[in-house]
């Protein structure tokens, strides 16, 4: 019985419970109807006020420009009115002219009418010349009636044409001034720009020299490096393919070869042998190889080293191996890996003044010699050569052609080419840059002009591009054009067998017909 008053005691208060719960949440949901209710009223009223604001608004404007029109047509009225006033005035003083010389004329008459004594011929021509006047007072009067008459159009457009002439003519004046002005600016800001590159990368003046002799602790070594039955020597050439030249000079060993890379495993084998003291052909080999590995490594670190200052990233690794090689390869005795880094940052500097592509122009400056590491193996301009290796490994046009230009091999296409040209020459011809003496390069040059001007029919010799090309010019009466042919063919070879110098040198025979007349 306890049991079941308290369930019923529990129900009654769970069901009060809930009826309590619904009535709050009635009373809840009431509030928030009411306070959404209000929310809107205040958003609807705020919106009202804001319509009416940007009603007012555009009235105030609309009425700004009502009056601003009005104003304008004012203006325009007064103008008109008063064109029209001095044509009126014109027109009034041409009228008062012709009425004075109406008057003129009554008065002529009155005196002619006085004069009755006259004779009949006089009074006739007087009345013939009265008609002609009034014929021509009449013309004139047309004629200021059709000025008078002129539409607005019609003078506007006689008035713009005359003020188009004279802009045109302004302008054309106002134009060659601004040319000339920044043909003077562009000329004095790119002097500014060479001169600041310069500063900004001041280097050192030393050329360095890839050593290609040995030198030896006494001449008692010469005996064992050539071996017995100079079986030594023979496994060194060999082993390396650089040939050892043994002579007289005192405790010394020349080191001759085309390969730099090559002749460097060379010199720095034989230091070791030396130094070891075991020289025998088994020994030679291990210590070739061995060397040759390492000067690999030296290779890939110097190239690697050489990206990472100058900031160049993304390179191909075969790339960044002939960049090392550079390391061992000279130009006039200046090193041509630190020529090429030179390049690179003189290339940045002068595209940074340019607001060019910083990164670019590193990029082509550090890879444009890149051509000199095979230039021994593969036959060519160093240029193309090198604008082929960098094409071939991925890298872009914008890249590749700068390369093959920058000793105008081919045609000059973009600002880089330029840049590139303008860098080679400031870290190649800078003072102490390379050790060739003036008087030998013109001697040089004066050379090959010599042996082009010695064959028959050539009329002018000129060595341009510091010697790398020759340029001749043959009479078109003494040779047909397989004879100019056969020419240039027998000068160039003339040039390798007589003469010496760096890279190639190109050969370029012109033949033209000409025609001249007199008038008298």
């Amino acid at each position: 019985m306890l049991v079941a008053q308290l369930i019923i005691v529990a129900m009654a208060g769970i069901l009060l419970g809930i009826g309590a719960g619904i009535i709050i949440r009635r009373k809840m949901l009431e509030s928030k109807v009411s306070s959404a209710e209000e929310y809107s009223k205040k958003i609807i009223l705020e919106a009202s006020r804001q319509a009416e604001t940007i009603k007012k608004e555009a009235e105030l404007r609309a009425k700004d420009r009502l009056y601003q029109l009005k104003v304008n047509f004012e203006e325009e009225t007064k103008s008109r009115s008063k064109e029209l006033q001095d044509r009126e005035r014109k027109l009034f003083q041409r009228e008062e002219s012709l009425s004075k010389k109406i008057e003129q004329l009554g008065n002529r008459e009155s005196k002619l009418a006085k004069q009755e004594t006259l004779s009949t011929n006089r009074e006739l021509e007087l009345k013939r010349k009265k008609r002609e006047l009034e014929e021509i007072i009449e013309e004139e009067r047309h004629k200021l009636e059709a000025v008078g008459g002129i539409s607005a159009a019609e003078a506007k457009d006689m008035l713009v044409s005359s003020m188009e002439s004279e802009a045109r003519h302004e302008a054309s004046r106002v134009i060659k001034k601004i040319e000339a002005e920044t043909r003077e600016i562009s000329n004095r800001k790119a002097q500014e720009i060479l001169s600041l590159s310069i500063k900004r990368y001041a280097s050192d003046r030393i050329a360095e020299e890839c050593v290609s002799v040995v030198t030896l602790p006494n001449d008692g070594m010469k005996g064992r490096i050539i071996g017995r039955e100079g079986r030594n020597i023979r496994a060194l050439e060999a082993a390396t393919g650089i040939d050892f030249i043994i002579d007289d000079t005192p405790e010394a060993v020349v080191l001759s070869g085309f390969n730099p890379v090559r002749r460097e495993v060379a010199r720095l084998a034989l230091e070791k042998l030396i130094e070891d003291g075991r020289i025998h052909p088994a020994r030679i080999e291990e210590i070739v190889e061995r060397t040759s590995k390492e000067i690999e490594a030296s290779i890939k670190e110097a190239g690697e080293q050489a990206t990472f200052d100058v900031g160049v990233y993304g390179i191909h690794p075969e790339l960044i191996k002939l960049i090392g090689r550079l390391k061992y390869r000279s130009s006039y005795a200046q090193n041509v890996l630190q020529h090429s880094i030179e390049v690179a940052f003189i290339c940045g500097i002068m595209a940074s003044e340019l607001n060019l592509d910083t990164k670019l122009a590193k990029r082509i400056g550090l890879m444009h010699d890149i051509g000199k590491a095979v230039d021994h193996e593969v036959e060519g301009p160093h240029a193309i050569i090198g604008a082929d290796l960098a094409k071939k490994y991925g890298e872009p046009e914008s890249v590749v052609h700068p390369i093959a230009a920058h000793h105008e091999d081919v045609p000059v296409s973009s600002v880089y080419d330029i840049l590139l040209q303008a860098a080679d020459t400031l870290s190649g011809a800078r003072p102490g840059a390379r050790r060739e003496m003036f008087e030998s390069y013109v001697k040089r040059l004066e050379d090959m002009e010599k042996v082009a001007s010695s064959f028959k029919g050539v009329t002018k010799s000129y060595a341009i591009q510091a010697g790398r090309e020759l340029r001749i010019i043959v009479s078109s009466d003494k040779l047909d054009d397989f004879e100019a042919a056969l020419v240039c063919r027998e000068i160039a070879k003339k040039i390798e067998t007589d003469l010496t110098y760096p890279g190639q040198i190109k050969v370029t025979v012109i033949r033209e017909t000409r025609t001249t007349e007199y008038a008298k």
